[in-house]
């Protein structure tokens, strides 16, 4: 795999001036069960004012303020926090090697707001295949390429695996959630504990009570509360309908959510420690789950929040997050999972399976135990996905402010 010549010979990735419109060039992507836009890096601008204003322009979301009910019908967005994900991707050299950098932006239909703390694994999984079709990196040959991806929100480096077949089209895949085989993406993350916060459990407890709720603060890939199902008076089978139609439900785990966010000691992506009232707002961070005994295939069962919406199925962070804590003796998963081996000395890769509302999650955990210590370790978890281009082109830009609009000129 190599690097090939960047923009000027890319034309396909640099803005164009048509019929007076500045039009913006995008690839609409899907990547595990998450969809939005993979941008190059290169052509957006890197004051963020600027920057933040053509998100906005792109995925059709309010400027400023808030807009609530908007349909996002002037852009790429879908509503759900799930389709609301940009990426901004280039290319780096590492070790004589072309690594992909990627920066997630997460947007939301109904304000302005953009946060830049987190990665999104699902989407992450489309990156491979930008770089590939847009042609910042080249497979030379047939069968498995690996590359890089460092992603600059949490500092996380995972490897994209994909293959081609003798006729040259990739490896397909189904995965839970999507219909049908597409390009198979098997993602690793390496020492993805404390991917936020520095520490496997950010409290330093396998639990805490909070509000009342006994709940396990765990961190890897994502930092995300955990809590059991029955405290809810629920089982971590119902629908996600069914859950965010309960008001009372979700004021409580939201009350749960951001009071445990301050015990991890959530920070903005400019170092300063969230606060309450920041938390409560996140469309982010921490991530929420309740959890149940499988009641078929899986290891567990569980039912996701991003956290302000529930998820149809489970985001791969979340997943690899889920399954870690399951390994880890006195945390509130670790007691409801079934067939769970323990963690031996030696780093073992054990397989898990999540069950959610869209089918089985396999991942795989490499875990030990420390044993000065006795504590679990995490060196690495891996997951399958499929990515999927959706369109690829150019966007008008309609009402570019002056400053945006004079930006983009010069990169014509």
């Amino acid at each position: 795999m190599m690097m090939t010549p960047l923009l000027p010979a890319l034309p396909d990735l640099v803005p164009r001036l048509r019929c007076g419109v500045i039009e913006f060039p995008v690839h609409h992507m899907r990547g595990g069960t998450s969809t939005g836009l993979v941008l190059h890096a290169a052509c957006v601008p890197a004051e963020q004012t600027l920057r933040e204003e053509l998100l906005r322009h792109l995925m059709g979301v309010p400027q400023s303020g808030r807009q609530p009910g908007n349909r996002q019908i002037t852009g790429l967005g879908r509503g759900a926090p799930t389709s609301n994900k940009v990426f901004l991707a280039e290319v780096e050299q590492h070790a004589g090697q072309p690594r992909l950098v990627s920066t997630l932006a997460q947007l939301a239909g109904e304000h302005g707001d953009i946060d830049w703390s987190v990665n999104c694994g699902n989407m992450s999984s489309a990156l491979q295949l930008w770089g590939l079709d847009s042609g910042v990196i080249e497979a030379l040959a047939i069968g498995a390429h690996d590359i890089e991806i460092r992603n600059t929100n949490t500092g996380v480096i995972t490897t994209s695996r994909m293959a081609r077949e003798l006729d040259g089209s990739f490896t397909a895949a189904s995965i839970p959630g999507v219909t049908g085989n597409f390009p198979r993406v098997d993602l690793f993350l390496r020492q993805p504990a404390g991917a936020k916060t520095g520490k496997l459990l950010p409290t330093g407890n396998v639990q805490d009570v909070v509000h009342g709720y006994a709940v396990s603060c765990v961190d890897v890939a994502v930092p995300m509360v955990i809590a059991p199902a029955s405290q809810f008076g629920k089982t971590a089978h119902e629908s996600i309908a069914e859950l965010e139609a309960d008001t009372a439900f979700m004021q409580a785990i939201r009350q749960v959510w951001s009071a445990a966010g301050l015990l991890m000691g959530l920070r903005k992506r400019d170092g300063r420690l969230m606060t309450l009232e920041e938390l409560e707002r996140s469309e982010t961070i921490p991530k929420f789950c309740i959890v149940g005994p499988a009641s078929g295939e899986g290891n567990i069962e569980v039912r996701y929040f991003t956290p302000q919406a529930g998820h149809a199925s489970l985001a791969v962070s979340g997943g690899c997050c889920l399954a870690a804590a399951c390994l880890i003796p006195g945390t509130v998963a670790h007691a409801l999972a079934r067939g769970v081996p323990p963690v031996k000395q030696m780093e073992t890769e054990i397989e898990l399976g999540i069950a959610n509302p869209a089918g089985i999650l396999d991942t795989t955990i490499v875990a030990r135990q420390d044993g000065a210590t006795g504590n679990i370790a995490i060196d690495g978890a891996a997951y399958r996905r499929s990515a999927q281009i959706l369109l690829r082109g150019h966007v008008p830009l309609y009402q570019p402010s002056s400053a945006l609009k004079a930006w983009l000129l010069k990169q014509i």
